[in-house]
């Protein structure tokens, strides 16, 4: 392939020449107030309840609900909608007069995540719920910012610009997601970002333990082993497989073999849980190949079926990129892209996956001025952004976040044809 074929539309280098540091510089600050300022003015409450009537980091609720659930010895009880129902009123509408008064939606919060989450936040459960959210809180922020510092400080190319780096990270819209929902997308970053480390001390048993350790979130590993296991990572997929199978071992003996299958069903019929833990909201706020053929194709069907086909497409791509003998940054940014976009169920905080591949391919792009240089910054700032943006689709019916993560993929993809420095 010539770098002629390769030769970006005429707007791409008009658009790579605005992007200058001092201008990305300025948009994280100002993104940054425009996100944080209206949060702390939503949640400047002393209720459970924020200022628009809806609960108070109301993914953190289901987690402490769990959690109170298994240190009261009441296990089996874990996907009782009804039960979880009136534990949620209990904390998120105590001035309703009775358990009949109906709260607001957003308080119906069904459990989406195997018992073995619910463990975790046992220890939270013993504190009041709001001091138990900000402890979370705190760990998340912890989590975050010390994945973001550690891969940051490994890379001379960005190591100068770390102020940039830490106000980015600050405006990244899907960290600000997870800290008003208070989700547990911090985990996600911490198993990517270990995974990542392992493979660079040469690791791959390691770093597939790190990377078995997503099963919490199931949906992370459709691509993923299907990707190793094309390009012959077995030492990884064996690593990856080990990690998985000791979780859901662990998980069945404690808990047992019924209360997994409980789980399991509930994952079977996750169409319907969904319409009551987001009513009508669900395919604008995922930013997925399944959530983007569904707000494209009206027919359910065709819309599956667009899905697989993609899908394929993007473990194969994903397979090509892993086994060619490029620079492990760019090998393992396709790897998250591949597992973001083939995931069936990724809301807009899950995408604090992508966090380590935007750092290690903006180190890339400062490091090599190869004709896929203007392409990659200004898809890595899209990426960065758009994600803000999904609710648009409602008039749309596309989303633009999407296609942007798979333009980034294929990008990948189109500089294994090309000399590559390595990092």
């Amino acid at each position: 392939m010539t770098l002629h074929a390769l030769r970006p539309s005429r707007w791409i280098p008009v658009a790579h020449r605005l992007l200058t540091i001092r201008r990305i510089h300025a948009h994280a600050l100002i993104l940054s107030l425009c996100l944080w300022v209206p949060f702390a003015v939503d949640y400047s409450t002393h209720r459970p309840l924020d200022r628009a009537g809806n609960i108070k980091f109301q993914d953190f609720l289901s987690f402490y609900i769990s959690g109170e659930l298994i240190s009261r010895g009441h296990s089996s009880a874990l996907y009782d909608e009804s039960l979880r129902y009136s534990e949620m009123l209990t904390i998120a509408a105590p001035t309703q007069p009775s358990p009949d008064a109906n709260p607001p939606d957003s308080v119906r919060i069904p459990n989406l995540y195997g018992p073995q989450v619910g463990l975790m936040f046992v220890p939270f459960a013993r504190m009041p719920f709001f001091s138990a959210a900000v402890l979370w809180l705190v760990f998340s922020f912890l989590i975050y910012f010390g994945c973001i510092c550690a891969i940051s400080t490994c890379y001379s190319a960005i190591w100068p610009y770390r102020v940039t780096v830490a106000l980015a990270a600050v405006a990244f819209p899907p960290f600000w997601h997870c800290i008003i929902r208070g989700q547990l997308s911090a985990l996600l970053l911490l198993c990517l970002t270990l995974g990542f480390f392992a493979l660079r001390a040469n690791r791959q048993l390691l770093a597939g333990v790190a990377l078995g350790l997503l099963i919490f979130k199931p949906q992370f590993l459709l691509a993923i082993p299907l990707i190793l296991i094309l390009a012959g990572s077995w030492r990884m997929v064996a690593g990856l497989f080990m990690s998985s199978a000791i979780q859901v071992g662990s998980t069945c003996l404690y808990f047992g073999s019924a209360l997994v299958q409980t789980y399991v069903d509930m994952l079977r019929n996750v169409s319907r849980w969904i319409r009551i833990a987001e009513p009508g909201f669900s395919p604008l706020q995922m930013h997925s190949l399944r959530s983007f053929w569904e707000l494209l194709i009206p027919w359910a069907s065709a819309a599956w079926i667009l899905y697989i086909l993609t899908s394929i497409a993007v473990v194969a791509i994903g397979a090509v990129i892993w086994k060619k003998p490029l620079s492990l940054e760019v090998r393992y940014s396709a790897l998250i892209l591949a597992a973001v976009l083939v995931n069936p169920h990724i809301y807009i905080y899950d995408l604090l996956a992508l966090a380590p591949a935007l750092l290690l391919l903006a180190n890339y792009s400062f490091h090599n001025a190869d004709a896929h240089k203007p392409t990659l910054v200004v898809l890595l700032y899209l990426a960065f952004l758009l994600p803000l943006f999904g609710p648009i689709a409602h008039w749309t019916h596309l989303q633009l976040s999407v296609i942007v993560f798979a333009l980034l993929l294929w990008t990948l993809r189109q500089m294994g044809d090309t000399k590559m420095v390595q990092l």
